[in-house]
């Protein structure tokens, strides 16, 4: 393992593997998280109109203990196939939980709407999910691509004022370290709001005003203004990969904790319109308090959101911020 101040991605944290399926033409991917040998997961869903696949079994009291991949993907409800490509793969590969005459993969999911961005007849399919999920036990990447990939590659953001005002957004992620102890975060972003800056505040991506420079989705919406085309066209969806030992329920307060970097990077986050939902694999080598392991996260995943933001490229007919 390299030193926990080298790592910069999640694919090298110890255990974990992930990769990216990309249709660039449609404008539409999925993005896999695997810990074959099962991790400990959690989950936090606070938007309002989320699409997601084994939440439930992710609660304290449920008896299932492991968690062996998480599935972002772009499809709306469409793309909860992906996950289904996933598990065929790792069940073929020898993973999951054994119960007895076949091993069982325990994949959880969620996905976000980026039907209005490329083509929106093409979704992630379970072929795709599995591409990606070969793509990752195939070889452990230096690092996790990032900008307009996988989950990311159909992200807007700052859509409340119609899309001809929205910006393009994709996939960020961010490792942080203490001591021995590695967060780190991968997000999908495509949020209602707009997306600021965790550190200092400052607004990266989101709506804009009609000349074309960045503006505010808060006054936007009080303003009286706001005239979603489509209802629940967004959410940000997002896995927190953590060496932490924990529990379900340390795991699961773990995510509701993350779940906070939502607010300190998006503007106004938890909407309505939005599925908003962070998922943790903790794979259970270091001991940490969890309230240690909740701050990390929560940076990690701040960070991350402003990554995606600040990774995307111009596409689609949506300028990203890099080129505002």
């Amino acid at each position: 393992m390299p030193s926990a101040s080298r790592i910069e991605s999640v694919t090298q944290i110890p255990g974990i593997f992930a990769a990216h399926a990309t249709n660039a033409a449609a404008g539409t991917g999925c993005t896999v998280i695997v810990c074959p040998n099962g991790a400990t997961g959690g989950v936090d869903v606070r938007g309002g109109a989320p699409a997601t696949r084994e939440t439930d079994l992710l609660r304290p009291e449920e008896t299932v203990e492991e968690l062996h991949a998480v599935v972002l993907s772009g499809g709306s409800a469409f793309g909860l196939a992906a996950s289904c490509g996933v598990a065929e793969e790792l069940e073929r590969r020898g993973y999951g939980l054994d119960v007895g005459v076949v091993r069982v993969p325990i994949v959880s999911g969620a996905c976000l709407f980026d039907l209005a961005c490329g083509d929106a007849h093409v979704r992630p399919t379970a072929e795709d999910g599995r591409v990606a999920c070969a793509a990752a036990l195939n070889g452990k990447a230096a690092a996790l691509e990032r900008g307009n990939v996988g989950a990311g590659c159909g992200c807007t953001v700052g859509k409340l004022a119609g899309p001809e005002r929205a910006m393009k957004s994709g996939l960020g992620e961010d490792v942080e370290c203490a001591g021995e102890l590695v967060c780190g975060a991968v997000a999908a972003v495509n949020a209602c709001g707009d997306v600021r800056d965790p550190d200092t505040g400052a607004t990266i991506a989101g709506v804009r005003t009609e000349d074309g420079a960045l503006g505010c989705t808060t006054e936007v919406l009080l303003g009286g203004f706001a005239r979603m085309p489509l209802a629940r066209t967004n959410t940000t969806i997002s896995c927190v990969v953590t060496n932490a030992r924990l529990t379900k329920a340390q795991a699961t307060k773990v995510a509701q904790m993350a779940a906070d970097a939502y607010a300190h990077a998006i503007v106004p986050t938890h909407t309505t319109n939005d599925g908003d939902t962070v998922f943790v694999m903790a794979t259970g080598e270091v001991e940490a308090p969890v309230d240690v392991v909740g701050t990390l996260a929560t940076r990690a995943l701040g960070r991350a959101i402003a990554d995606g933001a600040r990774s995307a490229r111009s596409a689609y007919g949506y300028v990203a911020a890099r080129d505002l």
